[in-house]
Formats: structure tokens, sequence, C-alpha cells
């Protein structure tokens, strides 16, 4: 005969279990938010419904990379095919931005003519790996969603992306008609380009080797580079920024000041303008 004290105590393990574990990954939690974030360990969407971000208004200096990323979304968001988008180049210039901002915008377009919004789920780096049983998550909806991975790039001794070129282009199950990947990154080819250039003379076929690391690039559709801001499109993110802000301040000393931060920081960027921005707000609030 089962002891009713043991039973007892085994039940109570067995609820707490149950309690801990985490609840199976379910498409449904798309439709508590426009952005959720990818926990590929416990393979479970998380909502996130204060996004950071800025208006597309605010990314001065970029109408010429904004125009494809945004007529790519819009074709995504009406039901046609659309491209997977990599934006590549340089540090702190608005690519993660621009993708926010371009799905807040679409998004508000969309609910406008009353369509559905899109959705976007940021995937981390090291989530890589689980990207098949999201995708397997994402065809049991019908809501078109944006993957979205910030600062991608792979290491010599990387492995995952070679499961990424599968989903990307290719494999038995392929990509769901509802998907589409955007990355950002600092490398043209995501991959060190000592990786790429200094193979050793032990391959047979060199060049193969080659194509096999930079066509992960290749899978993206719109390759789209942010290059430095020049001194002008500096000046025009600060002058957005104040004007966003309310900023009591002259143009002249405002210039002045944006230009000094500038110089100590090294660089000329949208996210050293941001921070002076924050920076300067603090200081006249004082």
């Amino acid at each position: 005969m089962t002891d009713p004290a043991l039973l007892h105590v085994l039940t109570r393990i067995a609820d707490s279990l149950e309690r801990m574990s985490p609840k199976p990954a379910s498409a449904d939690v798309l439709d508590q938010a426009d952005v959720h974030y990818w926990d590929g360990a416990n393979e479970t969407l998380h909502p996130v419904h204060t996004p950071s971000g800025v208006p597309l208004r605010l990314l001065k200096g970029l109408d010429r990379q904004i125009a494809p990323v945004l007529s790519n979304t819009r074709h995504f968001a009406r039901g046609f095919n659309a491209n997977n988008v990599m934006l590549w180049g340089a540090r702190g210039m608005g690519k993660s931005s621009l993708v926010k901002a371009t799905l807040a915008a679409v998004n508000e377009e969309q609910r406008a003519r009353h369509e559905p919004a899109l959705a976007l789920i940021e995937i981390p780096r090291d989530a890589l790996a689980s990207l098949p049983r999201l995708l397997a998550l994402l065809r049991q909806t019908k809501r078109r969603c944006i993957l979205f991975c910030d600062d991608l790039s792979f290491e010599s001794q990387d492995a995952d992306y070679k499961s990424l070129k599968s989903v990307l282009d290719g494999g038995v199950a392929g990509r769901p008609d509802n998907v589409v990947l955007y990355a950002t990154s600092n490398r043209r080819h995501l991959m060190p380009r000592d990786m790429i250039e200094n193979e050793t003379g032990s391959a047979i076929n060199p060049s193969e080797a080659i194509e096999e690391k930079v066509s992960l690039s290749d899978r993206f559709g719109l390759w789209i580079g942010l290059y430095g801001a020049t001194q002008d499109d500096y000046l025009a993110i600060i002058y957005a920024y104040a004007e966003e802000r309310k900023l009591t301040i002259s143009n002249d000393d405002l210039r002045r000041r944006a230009l000094q931060w500038a110089m100590t920081r090294g660089s000329r960027s949208g996210r050293v303008a941001a921070q002076f921005i924050d920076n300067l707000e603090a200081e006249l609030a004082t």
C-alpha cells in the first residue's frame, strides 16, 4: 500500500515542478503587443509593451536608406513578397532605430486602413540555434512577423551561421510566408575579414571556402549600408532632437556645444547626438 504521507509529499513536489517549468510557447501571445522578445532557452515569446525607439522624422541624413526599408516593409505588411533586410555600417548611425521606427510607421498606416499590423520579434544572437523552433511556432499564426537580430556577426568557430543560412533561403521546410528577417551588423559580410581573406594553403579549393563564408549575406535581398555622419547631418539630428524636446537654447549655442561634444567623443553619429541631447536636457533643467 502507498503511504498517504509519501504520496502527499510527491504530489506537492510534482505541483511545484509544474509551476516552475515554463509554459509551452504559443503564438497567441503575438496579439498582446507589436514588439516581442524571443527567449531561446525557454522557447517563449515575451511581449514588450513599451519598446524603445525614435520616430522616423528624427532619423536625419538617412533618406536613401529609409526609402527601401520602408517600401519593403509596406509590401510585407500588405501581403506581398518581401526581402530579408541587412543594415550594416558605422556604429551608432541608427541601424536598429531605423528598423523599429519603420515598424511603428507602417503599423500606424496599417491601422489607419483597418488592416492587420506587423509584429517585430527580437531574437538574440545567442538564441539563433532555437530559430527553427521559433519558425515552427510562427507557422501557427497568420500574423506577419519581422524577426529582428541586432548586431549580428559571427566569429571563426561559430556554426550558427550555417543554420541561419538554411532558414533564410533553403532547407526542406523553408521560411514561412508570414516571416522575414531584418538584421543589423557592423560587418559587411557578417564574418571577420581575416577569416575570409587569410585562408590557409591547406584548402584544396580555397575559393569555395570563401564563397561558403560570404554567402550568408547574399541571403538578404536588401543590403543597405549606413555610413558615418557628416557635420551637417550630425547637426540636423541635434536640431531635430532639440525641437522635439522643446529645449530653450539658441541655435548658435546649441551648435557650439554639440560640436564640442562630438570632438570629445571623437565621432559624429545619431547615438552621440542623442547622448548629447540627454546631457543638455538635464543641464538646462537644473
